[in-house]
C-alpha cells in the first residue's frame, strides 16, 4: 500500500516536471508572425510566365504538380515550342502532368518527409490569417540559416520546416535574430520573438528584385490552383450585367402592364 504522503509527493514531483517541461517548451516556441499581403499578378501574363520558369527551375525538382499539365501553360501566352524547349527538362510529353523523378521513399530518406504536391497548395493554405497566396508569399520570404536544423535552414512561418530554401542563390543567406518576451496568455512563460534578419552572404538579386520574383512565383501557383479563374470572373461579370439588364426590362414591363390594368 502506498502511503498517502508519498503519493502526494510523487504527484507534486510529476506536476513540477510537467510545468518545467511546458516552460522550456514555451520558451522555445516562436511567436507567429503576421502574413504579408501578396501582390495580385494572376492577370499579368509576363508575371505568370516568369513564375512558371521559377516553379520549374526551383520547385519542380522536389515537389510535383500532378494535376497540372504542361500543355495548360499555353493559356498564359506560351507556345508549345516554348514550353518544350524552356520548361520541360525530362522525357515528358506536352500532355503529361508535372511530376518529379524522386520517389516518396527517397524524399523520406533525404528530407524526413515527402514534399507535398503543389497543384492546389495555394487554395489549401487559405485560413483566417490570410489567403493561401499571402501564406506562400510570406513563407518564401521567411527562410533563414539555422545550424540546429538537419538541412541548415528554418522558417519563421513554419518553424522546424524540413525544406531548405531552394531560392537562396537569389536571396543570399540570412540569419534571424530573436528576443525572449513574456507570453501575455500564460504568466511565467516566454515566447521567442523575431527581431530582424542579418544578411550573411549576398544573393544575385537585390531585396526588391527578390520580393518581385517571389510575387511572380506565388502568382503562378495561385493561377495553377485554378487556371480558369480569370475566365470564371469574366463570365461572372457578364452574367451579373445580363441579370441587371433583365431586371430592368422586367421592371419596365411590369410598369407598362399595371398601367393599362389600372
Amino acid at each position: 500500500m502506498i502511503h498517502p504522503f508519498r503519493w502526494l509527493l510523487r504527484l507534486a514531483l510529476a506536476l513540477g516536471l510537467s510545468c518545467a517541461a511546458l516552460t522550456a517548451h514555451a520558451a522555445a516556441e516562436q511567436e507567429s508572425i503576421a502574413l504579408q499581403h501578396a501582390p495580385y499578378r494572376v492577370n499579368d501574363l509576363l508575371a505568370l510566365q516568369n513564375g512558371a520558369k521559377l516553379f520549374v527551375n526551383y520547385c519542380l525538382n522536389c515537389h510535383s504538380a500532378k494535376y497540372m499539365r504542361y500543355e495548360r501553360l499555353r493559356a498564359i501566352g506560351l507556345t508549345a515550342d516554348q514550353v518544350q524547349k524552356n520548361l520541360m527538362f525530362s522525357e515528358s510529353r506536352l500532355g503529361d502532368t508535372m511530376k518529379v523523378a524522386m520517389t516518396p521513399a527517397q524524399a523520406e530518406a533525404w528530407f524526413g518527409a515527402s514534399p507535398p504536391d503543389l497543384s492546389v497548395i495555394e487554395r489549401a493554405l487559405a485560413s483566417h490569417r490570410g489567403s493561401g497566396a499571402d501564406y506562400l508569399y510570406t513563407y518564401l520570404l521567411s527562410f533563414y540559416r539555422d545550424p540546429t536544423r538537419p538541412t541548415g535552414w528554418n522558417n519563421l512561418v513554419l518553424p522546424g520546416v524540413a525544406m531548405p530554401n531552394p531560392l537562396w542563390p537569389l536571396q543570399g543567406e540570412r540569419a534571424a535574430k530573436f528576443a525572449l518576451t513574456k507570453d501575455p496568455a500564460a504568466a511565467g512563460l516566454q515566447l521567442k520573438r523575431f527581431v530582424a534578419y542579418e544578411q550573411l552572404t549576398p544573393g544575385s538579386l537585390s531585396p526588391t528584385q527578390y520580393d518581385s520574383q517571389i510575387a511572380d512565383l506565388v502568382a503562378y501557383m495561385q493561377w495553377m490552383a485554378e487556371p480558369d479563374q480569370l475566365e470564371r470572373k469574366r463570365l461572372g461579370v457578364i452574367v451579373l450585367l445580363f441579370l441587371a439588364l433583365l431586371t430592368f426590362i422586367t421592371w419596365r414591363l411590369k410598369s407598362e402592364y399595371w398601367k393599362d390594368v389600372s
